[in-house]
């Protein structure tokens, strides 16, 4: 998309003080390519899809959970960097950070389905029950029409009575939207009407014991198996890939914790 500009605050500021932080436990843990850049990740019907990132090597990726193999993988053209992905009735969709286009798949067999002119480059994608939700950096959220990828209204995130930028990969996750904050160890917990952030999700021991080897090796990648009601996620570069719990969400007057 001609002229268009992504502006963000960086490095990420503090967590607001009246925040709660609540830390994530592991429930599971599998093997994961250390090589995949990872942009976005999708469970869908009992399978895990994975898209990876990088100019000339960004794929849409089919894994196995149990080992982390790659099944079947499709690349981005080569001009393109790979985003975040979601599933949109028998299609898999997924962004690119700089050229304003979706790119479409058939699930079953990963076959390309074309492009639609997207609303904005984007970072991560979403289903969020019959709309997309787009992030592209900014504390805008985009909802976006499925079928066109049109822009249909926006959603303002704060956090603490301050705007949240680096807004990465989404999950929507019984009625609230997942998001890792970029070169954060955390997972925002955004009320998708108000935009409000209720509470940050700590990954910062999963980092930590992965062996971080340089500041690109940050976390990126949250998926919801809404059957199982398991969460998982993973980070660029990472060796492993997690499913966490995900505490109920504290009340408004809880105090910070970690």
């Amino acid at each position: 998309m001609t002229g268009y500009t992504i502006r963000f605050a960086f490095p990420p500021p503090p967590i607001a003080p009246s925040i709660p932080v609540q830390r994530a436990e592991i429930v599971a843990s599998y093997p994961h390519d250390p090589g995949a850049f990872t942009q976005g990740l999708l469970w869908r019907d009992g399978r895990l899809f994975e898209s990876t990132g990088l100019k000339g090597a960004s794929e849409l990726r089919e894994v196995r959970l149990e080992d982390g193999a790659v099944l079947r993988s499709v690349p981005f053209p080569k001009e393109a960097w790979g985003e975040g992905i979601a599933d949109w009735g028998d299609e898999i969709i997924g962004l690119t950070l700089d050229c304003g286009l979706a790119h479409r798949w058939g699930i079953e067999d990963l076959e390309s389905r074309g492009t639609l002119p997207c609303a904005a480059p984007g970072w991560g994608l979403a289903r969020m029950g019959g709309e997309l939700v787009l992030s592209d950096g900014t504390p805008t959220l985009r909802i976006l029409d499925p079928e066109t990828m049109a822009l249909r209204r926006t959603l303002a995130v704060s956090e603490g009575g301050r705007p949240l930028g680096l807004i990465n990969d989404l999950a929507f996750v019984k009625g609230e939207l997942l998001a890792n904050i970029f070169m954060t160890d955390t997972i925002a917990r955004i009320d998708p009407e108000a935009g409000i952030v209720r509470a940050r999700l700590s990954l910062a021991h999963l980092a930590r014991d992965w062996g971080r080897r340089d500041i690109r090796d940050v976390l990126n990648g949250v998926a919801w198996d809404e059957k199982a009601e398991r969460l998982f996620v993973t980070g660029k570069n990472w060796p492993r890939l997690n499913e966490i719990s995900l505490p109920p969400l504290p009340s408004p007057s809880a105090s910070v914790t970690s």
